[in-house]
């Protein structure tokens, strides 16, 4: 019997697409790729995803002082799988926001903001869109445009727009302090040492850059011997962490256990700023200073305040100290590089991850 069901069912399909429709009824938008010859439409996205994801858990890795992170040439292969996933699924905006998200991750903001614009094809009012649409526009220079999507914007949504606005404003005034490597005036009371891992060697012993951060650290933490120290970075090698390894340097260097918290689960910068801003909030922390090296302090301090705004303290006042990976007068002025880290990064601690389909997650 199953072999007189199969072309019977093919059978009703054709007898149904061909049915003719009238002007009137609404048509849905169809896949652009012929899939027929394919086991299924859903399987072959569910690949591609998955393709997407290998990628990103790759260990390739392109790293320095102020910037660890994927390899490009992985970031360009999972927005070409995303936007092959969209061509099969038209109503999946999230696959255009991923491949939007990872060219910007590459530096592309050009071929970014077209994908975003695609979005606004299908949904016009979609407030995430109009969010990335305003920064990058910003980021770009492009000020009829940022100035048409923010203006749209606060008429979707007028919290957001604020604390867009806010973003911006934080942005503007790090970017414009100077860089310096030493703390003038002590700390004071309920104050707080916050220094901001840097990937382990293979092995897991420290890299170079990550003993700098701890050296500026000891030097900071005997300066102010009543101030918590927070050590934050998660990503293992060897079965080792980060927060663990400079907890455990700054013990055998003569600083108390109890003295320092460790976060050991954070992978990224934005994760420095998301979980260790409780352990700032728990212990009532007025007053911080952040070290990390001086082409990364800025990105440190912007995301560390933007993650505060959230969970407090409200009146936080966060300073940094660099341990230089560059002649302190080239760190005086923001690279591009740099500032497109802090933009995309601060919109990350907002609440807007780079990947958000299926098993592609942040």
């Amino acid at each position: 019997m199953r072999d007189f069901k199969l072309p019977l069912i093919v059978a009703l399909s054709c007898l149904i697409l061909n049915t003719s429709v009238t002007a009137t009824e609404i048509q849905t938008l169809q896949p652009q790729r012929d899939y027929q010859t394919l086991l299924t439409q859903r399987q072959v996205v569910d690949e591609l995803l998955e393709q997407a994801a290998i990628i990103q858990k790759s260990p390739a890795r392109v790293s320095n002082a102020g910037f660890t992170a994927k390899l490009p040439s992985n970031m360009e292969r999972i927005a070409e799988l995303l936007l092959q996933a969209y061509e099969l699924e038209p109503y999946r905006v999230d696959f255009l926001f991923g491949a939007a998200n990872a060219n910007i991750y590459n530096g592309n903001v050009d071929k970014a903001i077209p994908l975003y614009e695609k979005v606004l094809s299908i949904a016009p009012d979609d407030i995430k869109a109009h969010i990335y649409l305003t920064t990058w526009h910003r980021f770009k220079q492009n000020r009829a445009e940022n100035e048409k999507y923010f203006k749209r914007l606060q008429t979707l949504s007028p919290e957001k727009a604020s604390t867009l606005s806010k973003v911006f404003e934080t942005i503007d005034r790090i970017t414009h302090q100077p860089i310096t490597d030493k703390l003038e005036q002590p700390l004071g009371e309920n104050a707080a040492i916050i220094t901001l891992g840097y990937a382990l060697n293979p092995d897991g012993s420290m890299h170079e850059i990550l003993i700098q951060r701890l050296e500026k650290t000891l030097e900071l933490a005997k300066q102010n011997p009543d101030s918590l120290i927070i050590v934050t970075g998660g990503v293992p090698q060897n079965n080792k962490t980060e927060g663990t390894l400079m907890k455990q340097w700054l013990i055998d260097k003569g600083i108390p256990t109890e003295r320092i918290y460790s976060d050991d689960y954070a992978r990224s910068t934005v994760e420095n700023a998301l979980f260790a801003r409780y352990a700032v909030a728990k212990h009532k922390i007025k007053h911080a200073v952040l070290i990390s090296s001086g082409s990364h302090v800025r990105r440190g301090q912007a995301l560390f305040e933007i993650a505060t705004w959230e969970s407090g303290p409200q009146d936080l006042n966060i300073r940094t100290v660099a341990a230089l990976d560059k002649p302190l007068d080239e760190l005086q002025t923001v690279s591009q590089k740099d500032l497109l880290g802090i933009y995309r990064d601060s919109l990350k601690v907002l609440g807007l991850p780079t990947f958000n389909s299926g098993v592609l997650q942040d």
